[in-house]
C-alpha cells in the first residue's frame, strides 16, 4: 500500500526543518499560510512572515516523526522534536495539524502536552 501524498510532503517537510534546510521547507508553505505557533495568542499570516522568523534563528529543531495519517485535505503528524538553542536543550512531543491544498501547507497547528516549558524554551 503507498503512501498518501500529503504524507510523503509532510515527510520531506519535517526532514527539511530538521536540516535546516528552510528553502526546501519554503516550497511546502503556501504564500498566504496561516501558521499558528505553539503558546502563540496570534499566528503569523504569510510564507514571509513565517520565514522571517527563522532567518537568524539561535535555535535548531529536529523532528523525528513517529508516524503522520493524511488524506486530500489534512494531515496530522505525530512528532517527538529536539531543540538546540546555544548549550540548552528540549525534548517534546507536538501534534502537527495541517490543512493542505495543491500540495502546499496553507495552515498550521502544533500541539504539545508541556506548552509553558516550549514558550520559555524559545522566549
Amino acid at each position: 500500500m503507498t503512501e498518501h501524498p500529503n504524507v510523503q510532503l509532510v515527510r520531506q517537510a519535517m526532514e527539511a526543518m530538521s536540516r535546516g534546510d528552510f528553502g526546501s521547507l519554503a516550497q511546502f508553505v503556501d504564500d498566504d499560510v496561516v501558521w499558528h505557533y505553539i503558546g502563540a495568542a496570534e499566528p503569523l499570516r504569510g510564507k514571509a512572515a513565517m520565514m522571517e522568523t527563522r532567518a537568524g534563528a539561535d535555535w535548531t529543531i529536529e523532528a523525528m516523526v513517529h508516524d503522520v495519517v493524511a488524506n486530500d485535505d489534512h494531515v496530522v503528524a505525530l512528532v517527538r522534536a529536539h531543540a538546540t538553542r546555544g548549550d540548552r536543550t528540549l525534548d517534546y512531543d507536538t501534534a502537527e495539524i495541517m490543512h493542505v491544498r495543491n500540495g502546499k501547507c496553507v495552515e498550521r497547528w502544533a500541539f504539545s502536552g508541556d506548552t509553558a516549558r516550549i514558550v520559555e524554551f524559545f522566549a
